[in-house]
Formats: structure tokens, sequence, C-alpha cells
């Protein structure tokens, strides 16, 4: 871990990124390409040390009320978040300043704020985005091994649901001959449809890979898969998007399962729905004995008022 001072915090659509580098360990992670410029090892945590002042200053001042948004470059759940709370803090600005929010996670550590994100929704719009890529635990905990299993992400759905947290899920990325498979296609989504998803976020079964996430990517199926590398560099070489064997059927399947349970899985739909921000509207009951109340108040009153 080290500090920075931030110039910034809020990009043009309202996104941040409140830490840079990861210890999720996913071995797909894109944000370990070389064209984001991390220039310190991925694992050594970048804390902007200034985020939360620089947040509270641009939510004073902003006119236009909008929903925030954290988690595509960085997890907001790593571990460290235990200590630094930064994500506690921005969504308790949030919170002040009447914005709304969403995030993308893979850790049940977002159950921390749950006060915060019941508060957040209960005046504008609160989305949690859950990743989810594997259905048997145990190749999860190959390929993201130092995150929440599948199984405790679903059981987070779950309670998200309860408390009234709408929720998307990211479908994302499905390996080519490892989790790309019917069956391990068909458990996601039966965990969707039990933990009553908003919608489900989904380019295709495969993965990207660019410089510098591609050389990790590779040296991971060298230790976890033997010989799947050789596999992988005569079928897609240096290729950006590999997309698996199975992709047609699998997105035939994911269409039609969604459909028929009524999940969201345009993924222009489900973006337009995270980015437009919406105010609650309380109604103030006024009681008939109250107005009646006030009406013989009023009669009573001389000529002139008060």
């Amino acid at each position: 871990m080290h500090f920075v001072t931030a110039r910034g915090i809020l990009s043009a659509k309202n996104g941040m990124n409140l830490y840079r580098g990861c210890s999720h360990g996913c071995i797909y992670c894109d944000s370990r390409s070389t064209c984001y410029h991390m220039g310190h090892d991925f694992e050594d945590i970048e804390v902007k040390s200034n985020a939360l002042v620089l947040l509270e200053d641009i939510l004073k001042k902003k006119r236009a009320k909008c929903m925030l948004a954290t988690g595509s470059m960085t997890d907001p759940y790593i571990p460290l978040e235990n200590e630094i709370k930064h994500v506690r803090k921005a969504l308790s600005l949030a919170h002040q300043y009447g914005f709304g929010f969403t995030l993308i996670t893979k850790s049940n550590l977002v159950l921390r704020d749950l006060d915060l994100l019941k508060n957040i929704h209960e005046k504008t719009k609160c989305v949690v985005q859950m990743t989810l890529t594997t259905y048997d635990d145990e190749l999860c905990k190959k390929i993201e091994p130092n995150v929440s299993t599948t199984r405790e992400r679903f059981e987070v759905l779950q309670q998200l649901r309860n408390a009234g947290i709408p929720t998307v899920v990211w479908l994302c990325p499905i390996l080519p001959f490892i989790n790309d498979t019917e069956k391990n296609i068909a458990g996601i989504l039966e965990y969707c449809i039990e933990a009553k998803v908003y919608g489900i976020i989904c380019f295709g079964m495969g993965v990207t890979l660019r410089e510098g996430s591609r050389e990790y990517f590779y040296s991971q199926l060298d230790r976890l898969f033997p010989y799947l590398k050789e596999k992988y560099m005569h079928i897609y070489g240096t290729q950006y998007a590999l997309a698996s064997p199975n992709d047609k059927a699998l997105m035939r399947m994911f269409h039609q399962v969604c459909e028929k349970n009524g999940i969201a899985h345009d993924n222009k739909k489900i973006f337009d729905y995270l980015k437009t921000f919406e105010k609650k509207q309380h109604n103030v009951q006024v009681s008939l004995y109250g107005m009646l109340n006030r009406a013989s108040v009023g009669k009573a009153l001389p000529p002139g008022g008060e």
C-alpha cells in the first residue's frame, strides 16, 4: 500500500476510483493491462489520500444530482477497505448531499455498508452490481482466489434483495475451455433468478486480453491448467477478443432464460438504468382531522388574521 495526492476524483461520467490496484488475484483481470499506466505493482494498492476531500468539494458545488459510480477499475471492497474506509465515507457523502450510487464488486464486504446503501436508496437510487463467472466454487477459488466465492456472492444478492436494494450481475468473463459450459451458465442464471436481480450484463461468452493482462493470464494458465496455454496460443494467438467456441449456443440460452424470468438482458437498457438518477417522492398525507381543525381555527380568527 502507498498513498498519493490526487488532482481529481470524478470522471466526466461521474465515476471514481478510490484505489488503484487490487489484491483479489483474478487471473483474467483487465486492469493489469499496460494501457492503464499503473506505474506500480498491481498488488501494491494506491490509496488516494485526499479522495474524500475532493469528492465532498465537488458534491457541494454540483448543481445537478446524478448517479455516482465506482468499481470499474478496482473492486472497491478490497480487504484494505476494512482499514481505510474510503468507500464507506464516499457512500456517506453521497447520502449527505443527495446523490445516487452504484458500485461493482465481488466481495461480501459490501454488506458492511448495507445501512448506507439502504439510506441512499430510500432517498434516491442505489444499485449494487456483482460479478459472477463460475458456479463451481472450487473452480472459482482457482480463477478468483482471494475474494468471496460465488456462493457467498449469491448470498449477498439475496440479502440485498431482502433489503430492497436492486442488483445487477455481470456475467463475464467466461473463459474458453474453463467455464464456458452450459452447466456453469445455467447455475449462475439460477442464482440470478432466485436472487431476483434486475438485470444481467453480458457481452458474449469469452474474454478480452491486452498487453499486460495477457501475459499474467497465460502464466496463471501454466500454473493452474497445464497445457491449456498452448491451446489458447494456437487458437487465439495475441487476439484481443477470445470468443468461446460455445458462444452462440450459450448466448441463446442466456437470452431465453432471462426473457422467460423477466430479467433485463439488453446491455444498453441496463446501462441506461444504472445512469438514471431518481429522486424518491415522499407523499405528505394530511389527515381529514387536521384539515378540519385548521379550518375551524381559521373561522375563529378575526378579520385581518392573528
